[in-house]
């Protein structure tokens, strides 16, 4: 455990941190108290420390890693790239720290397995839940935290290796990081829902009955996006486009309310018409939905990983 914690090097952060020739923890425990409270006020109080003391120490630290952690969001303070980044590993120190004086105290840690999770908000919600519901199942705990976010964003938080696991609709390019790798979790088509009522209208001549249904479409940066643009061309079909909507879960919401059609990866159809009280109007077999994990190459072994990666090409496609 303690090889551990001190195999967490400043070459890294692979940002200004390299120059630091040792790490002062105690301004890092003061910038990892701000982080958490948002406010050097409260971390004041908590620590029972002036004010002065803890702003003069962040502005040592800030100057030894070379970045700026911080930022003034209204009356919080918000941690800027780096500053998530550095939190990240102070996270993990201490509470290694903790588990370390209860360990000689003879008291269990509990402390569960870490998974830091980044979903692509192009997904739908309901299959990354079924891709992730095998780690709830692991017979160690795993806590995980998860974060949503572009898919390029999400990518460059793996190659400041402050995400263990991304789940993306697309993959990541071969140029971006030589330190994470690509796997295709599978692929499903895509069914075309919708309310009852509409259902009844368009579900007859499927899919000749779309030229001018009302749609709700996912926008024009995600794939499966390209991939209908590509189909209505083809089949020389022309719905109404009433939204264009990034987060999946927002267009099912909207579709649920009767603003119009909506497509959802056919391997959680049952799932959809379920929570969303809609109907199946038709399935398009020539659009496919991919799917894509992008790990880091020191998370390759990480347990809650590879119960992802096995699951997800054993089970759910």
């Amino acid at each position: 455990m303690l090889n551990r914690m001190f195999r967490i090097k400043a070459s890294e952060f692979t940002i200004h941190l390299i120059t630091m020739q040792r790490i002062n923890y105690q301004h890092l425990f003061y910038f990892w108290n701000v982080a958490r409270e948002e406010s050097i006020t409260r971390a004041c109080e908590k620590l029972h420390l002036a004010q002065p003391t803890i702003s003069g120490q962040l502005t040592v630290f800030e100057e030894a890693v070379g970045e700026k952690l911080f930022y003034k969001n209204g009356r919080k303070m918000a941690l800027t790239d780096t500053g998530r980044v550095v939190f990240r590993y102070a996270d993990e120190i201490f509470s290694l720290g903790q588990e370390l004086t209860n360990t000689l105290k003879g008291r269990p840690t509990g402390r569960p397995l870490r998974l830091v999770l980044g979903v692509a908000d192009a997904l739908p919600k309901l299959v990354v839940y079924r891709l992730i519901e095998p780690v709830f199942q692991l017979p160690e705990p795993v806590q995980i935290v998860c974060y949503e976010d572009k898919a390029e964003r999400l990518m460059a938080e793996i190659s400041l290796q402050g995400i263990d696991l991304v789940l993306s609709d697309a993959p990541l390019a071969q140029s971006s990081s030589a330190n994470a790798f690509n796997h295709l979790l599978g692929e499903c088509t895509v069914t075309v829902f919708g309310t009852p009522q509409l259902a009844a209208v368009y579900r007859p001549d499927f899919p000749r009955s779309l030229t001018g249904a009302p749609f709700l479409l996912p926008t024009s940066n995600t794939a499966l996006r390209r991939s209908l643009d590509q189909w209505f061309d083809t089949e020389n079909i022309h719905p109404k486009i009433q939204a264009e909507i990034e987060d999946s879960a927002l267009i099912k919401t909207f579709g649920s309310g009767g603003a119009g059609l909506f497509v959802a990866p056919t391997t959680v159809e049952t799932e959809i018409q379920r929570q969303y009280d809609v109907e199946v109007i038709g399935r398009i077999d020539t659009v496919k939905e991919r799917f894509y994990a992008i790990t880091a190459r020191r998370k390759m072994k990480h347990p809650a990983v590879t119960a992802v990666l096995e699951n997800a090409r054993e089970k759910l496609f």
